[in-house]
Protein backbone atom coordinates (compact mmCIF):
# COMPACT_ATOMS: atom_id res chain seq x y z
CA UNK A 1 0.00 0.00 0.00
CA UNK A 2 1.34 3.83 -0.46
CA UNK A 3 2.00 5.49 2.74
CA UNK A 4 3.49 9.24 3.83
CA UNK A 5 6.49 8.55 6.11
CA UNK A 6 8.91 10.28 7.62
CA UNK A 7 12.20 8.98 7.05
CA UNK A 8 14.82 12.01 8.81
CA UNK A 9 14.10 15.09 10.55
CA UNK A 10 14.18 18.50 8.50
CA UNK A 11 13.18 16.32 5.44
CA UNK A 12 10.33 16.63 3.48
CA UNK A 13 8.30 12.84 3.95
CA UNK A 14 8.09 10.78 0.99
CA UNK A 15 5.56 8.78 -0.28
CA UNK A 16 6.40 4.66 -0.18
CA UNK A 17 5.14 1.37 -0.75
CA UNK A 18 5.04 -0.62 2.36
CA UNK A 19 3.33 -3.84 3.21
CA UNK A 20 -0.79 -3.36 4.46
CA UNK A 21 -1.11 -3.63 8.58
CA UNK A 22 -2.34 -6.93 9.44
CA UNK A 23 -4.56 -8.06 12.83
CA UNK A 24 -2.25 -9.18 15.85
CA UNK A 25 -4.44 -8.73 18.51
CA UNK A 26 -8.39 -9.28 19.78
CA UNK A 27 -8.45 -5.45 20.32
CA UNK A 28 -7.00 -4.67 16.97
CA UNK A 29 -9.14 -2.58 14.44
CA UNK A 30 -7.92 -2.56 10.27
CA UNK A 31 -9.33 0.70 9.17
CA UNK A 32 -9.75 1.49 5.05
CA UNK A 33 -8.46 5.59 4.85
CA UNK A 34 -11.66 7.43 3.21
CA UNK A 35 -9.59 10.79 4.64
CA UNK A 36 -6.68 11.89 6.87
CA UNK A 37 -6.00 15.57 7.66
CA UNK A 38 -3.12 17.28 7.41
CA UNK A 39 -2.15 18.74 10.67
CA UNK A 40 -0.10 21.70 11.73
CA UNK A 41 1.78 18.80 14.22
CA UNK A 42 2.96 17.18 11.28
CA UNK A 43 5.35 19.98 10.19
CA UNK A 44 6.38 19.72 13.82
CA UNK A 45 6.70 16.34 13.87
CA UNK A 46 9.05 16.63 10.50
CA UNK A 47 10.96 19.53 12.02
CA UNK A 48 11.81 17.21 15.42
CA UNK A 49 9.71 19.43 17.89
CA UNK A 50 8.19 16.55 18.71
CA UNK A 51 11.26 13.85 18.78
CA UNK A 52 12.77 14.23 22.69
CA UNK A 53 8.69 14.73 24.73
CA UNK A 54 8.44 11.03 22.36
CA UNK A 55 11.08 9.40 23.72
CA UNK A 56 13.20 9.59 20.13
CA UNK A 57 10.77 7.34 17.89
CA UNK A 58 12.64 4.92 15.47
CA UNK A 59 12.52 6.38 11.64
CA UNK A 60 10.55 5.76 9.42
CA UNK A 61 6.73 5.95 10.22
CA UNK A 62 3.39 6.78 8.52
CA UNK A 63 2.79 9.97 9.95
CA UNK A 64 -1.20 11.62 10.03
CA UNK A 65 -2.99 11.17 13.13
CA UNK A 66 -6.55 12.69 12.01
CA UNK A 67 -8.30 9.82 10.16
CA UNK A 68 -12.10 8.53 8.93
CA UNK A 69 -12.67 5.45 6.66
CA UNK A 70 -13.98 2.41 6.74
CA UNK A 71 -13.56 -0.62 9.28
CA UNK A 72 -11.40 -3.26 6.79
CA UNK A 73 -11.03 -6.12 9.24
CA UNK A 74 -11.73 -6.78 13.10
CA UNK A 75 -10.27 -8.52 16.21
CA UNK A 76 -12.56 -11.36 17.74
CA UNK A 77 -12.79 -8.42 21.00
CA UNK A 78 -14.58 -6.29 18.19
CA UNK A 79 -17.40 -8.62 17.05
CA UNK A 80 -19.46 -4.95 17.47
CA UNK A 81 -17.86 -3.44 14.20
CA UNK A 82 -18.10 -5.03 10.49
CA UNK A 83 -16.87 -4.45 7.66
CA UNK A 84 -17.72 -1.90 5.48
CA UNK A 85 -18.91 0.24 8.86
CA UNK A 86 -18.15 4.01 8.76
CA UNK A 87 -16.00 5.27 11.66
CA UNK A 88 -13.95 8.03 12.68
CA UNK A 89 -10.78 7.46 14.76
CA UNK A 90 -9.91 8.80 18.45
CA UNK A 91 -5.73 9.74 17.67
CA UNK A 92 -4.85 7.78 20.87
CA UNK A 93 -4.82 4.28 21.37
CA UNK A 94 -5.68 3.77 24.79
CA UNK A 95 -5.49 0.85 27.37
CA UNK A 96 -8.07 1.05 28.89
CA UNK A 97 -6.97 0.26 32.38
CA UNK A 98 -5.03 2.59 33.89
CA UNK A 99 -6.39 5.20 36.18
CA UNK A 100 -6.87 8.25 33.23
CA UNK A 101 -8.48 5.77 31.55
CA UNK A 102 -10.69 4.50 33.94
CA UNK A 103 -11.38 8.08 34.70
CA UNK A 104 -12.87 8.92 31.43
CA UNK A 105 -9.26 11.12 30.78
CA UNK A 106 -8.07 8.49 28.11
CA UNK A 107 -6.28 11.42 26.22
CA UNK A 108 -3.84 10.83 29.43
CA UNK A 109 -3.25 7.31 29.32
CA UNK A 110 -0.15 6.38 30.49
CA UNK A 111 -0.05 2.96 28.05
CA UNK A 112 -1.58 4.19 25.02
CA UNK A 113 -0.08 4.86 21.90
CA UNK A 114 -0.49 7.48 19.30
CA UNK A 115 -0.33 6.44 15.76
CA UNK A 116 1.11 9.08 13.14
CA UNK A 117 2.93 10.65 16.17
CA UNK A 118 5.14 8.33 18.60
CA UNK A 119 6.27 6.05 15.79
CA UNK A 120 3.09 4.13 15.66
CA UNK A 121 2.17 4.18 11.83
CA UNK A 122 -0.44 6.79 11.19
CA UNK A 123 -2.87 7.54 8.41
CA UNK A 124 -1.57 8.64 5.47
CA UNK A 125 -2.10 5.41 4.05
CA UNK A 126 -4.48 3.12 2.36
CA UNK A 127 -4.90 1.56 5.32
CA UNK A 128 -3.97 1.93 9.46
CA UNK A 129 -4.18 -0.32 12.59
CA UNK A 130 -5.75 1.08 15.47
CA UNK A 131 -7.66 -0.12 18.68
CA UNK A 132 -11.30 -0.85 19.39
CA UNK A 133 -11.42 1.71 21.96
CA UNK A 134 -10.28 4.34 19.24
CA UNK A 135 -13.69 3.89 16.61
CA UNK A 136 -15.99 6.11 16.69
CA UNK A 137 -18.55 4.66 14.74
CA UNK A 138 -20.85 7.14 12.19
CA UNK A 139 -24.40 6.87 11.07
CA UNK A 140 -24.74 4.33 8.50
CA UNK A 141 -24.26 5.94 4.97
CA UNK A 142 -22.38 8.39 6.42
CA UNK A 143 -19.04 9.66 4.41
CA UNK A 144 -16.17 9.76 7.08
CA UNK A 145 -14.04 11.47 4.26
CA UNK A 146 -14.55 15.17 5.10
CA UNK A 147 -14.84 14.38 8.69
CA UNK A 148 -10.89 13.20 9.09
CA UNK A 149 -9.78 16.33 10.49
CA UNK A 150 -12.54 16.49 13.21
CA UNK A 151 -10.44 13.49 14.83
CA UNK A 152 -7.66 16.04 16.06
CA UNK A 153 -8.16 19.46 15.74
CA UNK A 154 -11.63 19.58 16.19
CA UNK A 155 -12.00 17.87 19.43
CA UNK A 156 -8.66 19.96 20.09
CA UNK A 157 -10.77 22.94 19.83
CA UNK A 158 -13.98 21.18 21.72
CA UNK A 159 -11.72 20.15 24.57
CA UNK A 160 -10.13 23.74 24.82
CA UNK A 161 -13.80 25.66 24.93
CA UNK A 162 -15.54 23.38 27.52
CA UNK A 163 -13.09 24.06 30.02
CA UNK A 164 -14.29 27.56 29.35
CA UNK A 165 -18.01 27.02 29.28
CA UNK A 166 -18.48 27.96 32.99
CA UNK A 167 -16.61 31.15 32.59
CA UNK A 168 -19.05 32.44 29.76
CA UNK A 169 -21.81 34.14 30.09
CA UNK A 170 -23.89 36.91 28.46
CA UNK A 171 -21.41 39.66 27.58
CA UNK A 172 -18.46 37.28 28.05
CA UNK A 173 -15.86 38.59 25.23
CA UNK A 174 -13.47 35.80 23.91
CA UNK A 175 -10.98 36.53 21.74
CA UNK A 176 -9.59 33.57 18.98
CA UNK A 177 -6.04 33.92 17.80
CA UNK A 178 -5.54 32.07 14.40
CA UNK A 179 -8.62 30.91 11.89
CA UNK A 180 -6.86 28.10 10.43
CA UNK A 181 -8.35 24.32 11.12
CA UNK A 182 -8.69 24.79 14.36
CA UNK A 183 -10.09 28.64 14.35
CA UNK A 184 -12.33 27.63 12.44
CA UNK A 185 -13.90 24.80 14.28
CA UNK A 186 -13.66 27.08 17.62
CA UNK A 187 -15.50 29.82 16.52
CA UNK A 188 -18.21 27.51 15.09
CA UNK A 189 -18.04 25.46 18.48
CA UNK A 190 -18.08 28.95 20.78
CA UNK A 191 -21.24 30.02 19.02
CA UNK A 192 -23.08 25.99 19.96
CA UNK A 193 -21.66 26.34 23.38
CA UNK A 194 -21.85 29.74 24.92
CA UNK A 195 -23.22 33.18 24.62
CA UNK A 196 -19.99 34.64 24.05
CA UNK A 197 -19.28 37.58 22.07
CA UNK A 198 -16.07 36.23 19.39
CA UNK A 199 -13.51 38.56 18.44
CA UNK A 200 -11.16 36.91 15.45
CA UNK A 201 -8.15 37.95 15.19
CA UNK A 202 -5.22 37.11 12.33
CA UNK A 203 -2.89 38.15 9.86
CA UNK A 204 -4.75 37.58 7.00
CA UNK A 205 -7.73 39.81 5.69
CA UNK A 206 -8.90 36.42 3.41
CA UNK A 207 -8.79 34.72 6.89
CA UNK A 208 -10.68 37.48 8.82
CA UNK A 209 -14.05 37.68 6.41
CA UNK A 210 -13.90 34.03 6.99
CA UNK A 211 -14.14 34.04 10.54
CA UNK A 212 -17.06 36.55 10.12
CA UNK A 213 -18.73 34.31 7.34
CA UNK A 214 -18.93 31.61 9.98
CA UNK A 215 -20.17 33.60 13.07
CA UNK A 216 -17.53 35.87 14.67
CA UNK A 217 -18.79 39.34 15.60
CA UNK A 218 -15.92 41.26 15.17
CA UNK A 219 -12.38 40.34 13.25
CA UNK A 220 -9.07 42.17 13.77
CA UNK A 221 -6.10 42.36 11.56
CA UNK A 222 -2.57 41.18 13.43
CA UNK A 223 -0.14 44.24 12.90
CA UNK A 224 3.35 44.95 14.50
CA UNK A 225 1.53 44.23 18.20
CA UNK A 226 -0.07 41.30 17.21
CA UNK A 227 -3.76 42.97 17.25
CA UNK A 228 -3.72 44.01 20.24
CA UNK A 229 -4.54 47.87 19.56
CA UNK A 230 -7.14 46.46 17.61
CA UNK A 231 -9.14 43.75 20.27
CA UNK A 232 -8.60 47.07 23.07
CA UNK A 233 -10.44 49.32 20.52
CA UNK A 234 -13.16 46.68 20.94
CA UNK A 235 -12.47 45.78 24.47
CA UNK A 236 -11.12 49.02 26.19
CA UNK A 237 -10.43 46.93 29.22
CA UNK A 238 -9.21 44.18 27.85
CA UNK A 239 -11.40 40.42 26.91
CA UNK A 240 -11.91 37.89 29.63
CA UNK A 241 -10.55 34.79 27.15
CA UNK A 242 -8.21 34.44 24.64
CA UNK A 243 -7.50 31.37 23.19
CA UNK A 244 -4.29 30.73 20.93
CA UNK A 245 -4.12 28.58 18.41
CA UNK A 246 -0.96 29.41 17.16
CA UNK A 247 0.97 29.64 20.21
CA UNK A 248 4.45 30.87 18.82
CA UNK A 249 6.04 34.09 17.13
CA UNK A 250 4.42 37.30 19.55
CA UNK A 251 0.99 35.76 20.47
CA UNK A 252 1.59 34.84 23.65
CA UNK A 253 2.91 38.00 24.87
CA UNK A 254 0.28 39.93 22.57
CA UNK A 255 -2.64 37.15 24.22
CA UNK A 256 -1.51 38.41 27.88
CA UNK A 257 -2.08 42.21 27.00
CA UNK A 258 -5.35 41.87 25.25
CA UNK A 259 -6.24 40.07 29.03
CA UNK A 260 -8.86 42.08 31.33
CA UNK A 261 -8.45 41.77 35.33
CA UNK A 262 -9.51 37.80 35.78
CA UNK A 263 -9.11 36.91 32.23
CA UNK A 264 -7.87 33.98 31.22
CA UNK A 265 -5.12 32.67 28.31
CA UNK A 266 -6.40 28.83 26.92
CA UNK A 267 -2.84 27.54 25.08
CA UNK A 268 -3.57 25.13 22.29
CA UNK A 269 -0.80 25.90 19.51
CA UNK A 270 2.40 25.34 20.51
CA UNK A 271 5.91 26.17 19.39
CA UNK A 272 6.97 29.61 21.26
CA UNK A 273 7.36 30.52 25.24
CA UNK A 274 4.78 32.10 27.52
CA UNK A 275 6.64 34.83 29.99
CA UNK A 276 4.68 36.14 32.23
CA UNK A 277 6.37 38.41 35.59
CA UNK A 278 4.61 36.39 38.62
CA UNK A 279 3.44 40.12 39.62
CA UNK A 280 0.97 39.77 36.74
CA UNK A 281 -0.26 36.96 38.39
CA UNK A 282 -1.21 38.63 40.99
CA UNK A 283 -1.92 41.86 40.48
CA UNK A 284 -3.94 41.05 37.69
CA UNK A 285 -5.39 37.68 38.91
CA UNK A 286 -4.93 35.77 35.59
CA UNK A 287 -5.23 32.03 34.52
CA UNK A 288 -3.24 30.27 31.77
CA UNK A 289 -4.92 26.98 30.73
CA UNK A 290 -3.23 24.30 28.27
CA UNK A 291 -5.03 22.09 26.60
CA UNK A 292 -4.11 18.65 24.77
CA UNK A 293 -6.47 16.57 22.26
CA UNK A 294 -9.96 15.78 23.63
CA UNK A 295 -11.66 12.61 25.48
CA UNK A 296 -13.21 9.59 23.00
CA UNK A 297 -16.18 11.30 24.36
CA UNK A 298 -15.46 14.38 23.46
CA UNK A 299 -15.09 13.14 19.97
CA UNK A 300 -18.50 11.60 19.87
CA UNK A 301 -20.34 14.78 21.56
CA UNK A 302 -18.85 16.64 18.69
CA UNK A 303 -19.96 14.19 16.27
CA UNK A 304 -23.28 14.97 17.53
CA UNK A 305 -22.77 18.86 16.87
CA UNK A 306 -21.84 17.90 13.56
CA UNK A 307 -24.91 15.53 13.07
CA UNK A 308 -26.95 18.56 13.84
CA UNK A 309 -25.16 20.97 11.35
CA UNK A 310 -23.99 23.19 14.36
CA UNK A 311 -20.24 22.62 13.62
CA UNK A 312 -18.40 21.92 9.63
CA UNK A 313 -16.12 21.52 8.55
CA UNK A 314 -14.47 23.24 5.73
CA UNK A 315 -11.42 21.55 3.85
CA UNK A 316 -9.64 21.16 0.42
CA UNK A 317 -8.85 17.27 -0.56
CA UNK A 318 -5.63 16.13 -2.08
CA UNK A 319 -4.48 12.61 -3.55
CA UNK A 320 -2.56 11.14 -0.68
CA UNK A 321 0.04 10.89 -3.53
CA UNK A 322 0.82 14.88 -3.28
CA UNK A 323 1.21 14.70 0.68
CA UNK A 324 4.56 15.89 0.33
CA UNK A 325 3.66 19.48 -1.24
CA UNK A 326 0.23 19.74 0.69
CA UNK A 327 2.33 19.95 3.74
CA UNK A 328 4.20 22.63 2.14
CA UNK A 329 1.54 24.78 1.21
CA UNK A 330 0.43 24.45 5.15
CA UNK A 331 3.42 25.67 5.73
CA UNK A 332 3.02 28.52 3.54
CA UNK A 333 -0.65 29.27 4.71
CA UNK A 334 -1.75 28.54 1.65
CA UNK A 335 -5.12 26.10 3.59
CA UNK A 336 -7.86 28.06 4.26
CA UNK A 337 -9.67 25.84 7.33
CA UNK A 338 -8.42 22.48 6.54
CA UNK A 339 -6.36 19.87 3.86
CA UNK A 340 -7.72 16.19 3.45
CA UNK A 341 -5.74 13.49 1.83
CA UNK A 342 -7.75 10.91 -0.02
CA UNK A 343 -5.77 7.62 -0.37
Amino acid sequence: MKAGRIHAYHEPITVDEIDPPEIGADTDVIVKIAGAGVCRTDLHIVDGIWKDALGNPSLPYTIGHENAGWVESVGKNATHLKKGDPVILHPLMSCGICATCRQGRDMYCVNGHFPGLDGTDGGYAEYLKTSVRSVVPLAPGTDPLPLAPFADAGITAYHAIKKLVPWSVPGTRIVIIGIGGLGHFAIQILQALTPATLIAVDTQKNRLQFAEEIGAHYSVLAGPDGGVQGVRSIAKDGVDIVIDFVGEHQTPQSAIEMLAKGGTYSVVGYGGRVNVPTLDFVNREINIVGNLVGTYNELAELMELNRQGKVIITARQFPLQDAPRVMAMLEQGEIMGRAVLVP
